[in-house]
């Protein structure tokens, strides 16, 4: 190859990684916003508890983050597509390349830059609020105003969840009723087999271990509908492992947790005291 033609060859590469790098800026800069804002907040679980509404801007960054990348991945193929393909229909070898050392260095700046800041970002909104997931029985990252938050219990057992309130001696029910604006204190437990607790408008999910504690937090916002399902799989009736419950103004929550304790107040003698957890054989529980 002459001089000049490598000269040429070296110009037509630049103006093609010109056209591409503005192409990608132009995209992706129209792109980024309307894919996070548009698309980021209908991702999973919404705005049911300050946990959840903290997932969603979660959601919202990484499509932000992502979006650029997948504009690159997509507009490179089909940028290769048409600006590299041979017209001719010969079977030509295509020119040696060595690599180009800019690119390299630009590459390992730019994929380091973004794995030190989703690390960055990530730590930050775990220590935050937990991000809704269950920390062990000593949390690690607990919320302002936990010491008055209100405890409730899950208790996993084949096939379904039941709650108990300490606040209400212990009373323990099939469903799942929290109080409007107000920060909750679960500990997730089971009796028998792993289930994962996972209500899915407040933004939790935690698993259930026997003979363990599992503590996570969560603060409610107003009243909504609340769906609870099983997300470990469990054993045989796994699928059918789901109730609903509620957000419910204070005094509606007031009125429902002694309801529940007249109700259930007869059977509470056969179940033993309110603990962080319970021998995990349904037999002996029941006395």
């Amino acid at each position: 190859m002459t001089s000049a033609a490598a000269t040429s060859d070296s110009a037509a590469e630049r103006s093609l990684g010109r056209t591409f790098l503005v192409l990608w800026l132009a995209i992706s800069a129209v792109a980024t916003p309307l894919v996070a804002v548009f698309v980021g907040r209908l991702i999973p679980p919404g705005n049911g508890s300050e946990q959840a509404t903290s997932q969603v801007f979660d959601n919202q960054v990484l499509m932000a983050v992502s979006t650029p990348i997948f504009v690159f991945v997509v507009l490179f193929i089909v940028f290769a597509a048409f600006a590299f393909s041979n017209r001719t229909g010969e079977v030509v070898e295509g020119a040696p390349l060595r690599g180009n050392m800019r690119i390299q260095v630009l590459w390992m700046v730019v994929t380091t830059a973004t794995v030190l800041f989703m690390a960055v970002f990530g730590t930050i909104e775990l220590v935050g609020d937990g991000a809704g997931g269950g920390q062990g029985p000593t949390a690690a990252f607990v919320p302002s105003g936990s010491k008055d938050a209100l405890d409730v219990q899950v208790i996993g057992q084949q096939w379904e969840f039941t709650y108990r309130y300490p606040s209400a001696g212990g009373v323990e029910t099939p469903r799942l009723e929290l109080p409007a604006n107000t920060l909750v204190r679960f500990h997730v437990t089971s009796l028998d087999a792993v289930h994962s607790f996972w209500a899915y408008e407040l933004g939790v999910k935690a698993d259930a271990n026997p003979g363990t504690d599992n503590v996570v937090y969560v603060r409610t916002k107003g009243p909504l509908t609340i769906h609870v399902r099983c997300a470990e799989l469990c054993g045989l009736w796994h699928g059918y492992m789901f109730d609903t419950g509620a957000v419910v103004p204070k005094a509606a929550f007031a009125t429902w947790l002694q309801r529940q304790r007249t109700m259930y107040g007869p059977v509470m003698r056969y179940l033993p005291k309110y603990a962080p957890s319970y021998v995990p054989d349904p037999q002996l529980r029941a006395g």
